[in-house]
């Protein structure tokens, strides 16, 4: 029996020009993309941002690859060893104020007034590494959800997470006091992981995740995530609105700065705007 075969396409470019990259490289039909530089145990090209994507098919990775012009390269690896060795380049890190995330495999003392988050991204897109993720775990924090929990005229945080992912945030919504979380993707393969995840972190009474698309998604929520990209956020905007409970939040993210205007054109002047790097999230009330 043949080793199965996993097919990347790998592009070299300039840091400003990494954002735009990516997300062409979604479009395109990347499962996920791990960015490499000199600040990065996986070093990248010097002076220059190397963007690794992983296509689920050899003919999606080659129009990639075709669209991407004769800078892009496509590497091919075989058997499943490759999917631990990332592994020993995981360390535990700061994903925002009072939160850590760390591997199960690597120890990290919590100090007072900190929550350790474990886990193991797998097969999912979703460390907690990339600026969009950190946009959103910092809103969440800025949100005080434990403390609002408490308020008997303040409903119980229910989190909505589209496109959750390894359930990074979700998860991170649970640390930081929301009541329960029901993650949604299309990647029947990372709710499996989201669900390994919550497991890790005996969050499982609490999170949920499942293929549900959004518009099958019964009820509503008291915080909305959507941490995907402008085209989709707007093809979807009345579907995310229809699921935010009256007093509730919707969070945006996943958006290049240079289509933040498409994004407000569609769902209008927000609440709050964080900005990261050349991303930006948005924040809109209720």
């Amino acid at each position: 029996m043949s080793e199965p075969a996993y097919y990347f396409v790998a592009i070299d470019v300039a840091q400003p020009d990494s954002p735009s990259v990516s997300e062409r490289m979604f479009e395109l039909g990347a499962n996920g993309i791990e960015e490499r530089d000199e600040s990065t145990l996986v070093r990248g090209a010097l002076d220059k941002v190397t963007l690794v994507a992983s296509f689920s098919t050899e003919a999606e990775a080659r129009v990639a690859k075709r669209a991407l012009g004769t800078r892009a390269r496509i590497e091919r690896l075989l058997g499943d060893a490759w999917r631990d060795a990332w592994k020993e380049h995981f360390r535990p890190f700061r994903l925002c104020n009072g939160l850590w995330v760390r591997p199960p495999w690597q120890a990290h003392r919590a100090k007072r007034g900190e929550t350790v988050l474990v886990l193991e991204p797998g097969r999912a897109f979703g460390t907690g590494l990339h600026e969009t993720t950190r946009l959103v775990a910092r809103v969440i924090a800025s949100l005080q959800l434990r403390e609002a929990s408490r308020l008997r005229s303040v409903r119980s945080q229910r989190v909505l997470d589209v496109g959750t992912g390894s359930g990074i945030l979700s998860l991170a919504a649970l640390a930081f006091g929301a009541r329960s979380a029901l993650g949604i993707d299309i990647d029947a393969d990372a709710i499996d992981v989201a669900n390994e995840n919550a497991k890790r972190n005996t969050m499982r009474k609490r999170a949920s995740f499942s293929t549900t698309p959004l518009a099958r998604v019964k009820g509503t929520f008291d915080l909305v995530l959507a941490n995907i990209e402008a085209d989709v956020l707007v093809a979807h905007k009345r579907a995310l609105q229809a699921r935010m409970a009256r007093g509730g939040r919707l969070v945006l993210s996943g958006i290049l700065d240079s289509r933040e205007a498409d994004v407000r054109a569609a769902f209008g002047k927000p609440e709050a705007r964080a900005k990261l790097g050349e991303w930006v999230a948005l924040t809109y009330a209720s």
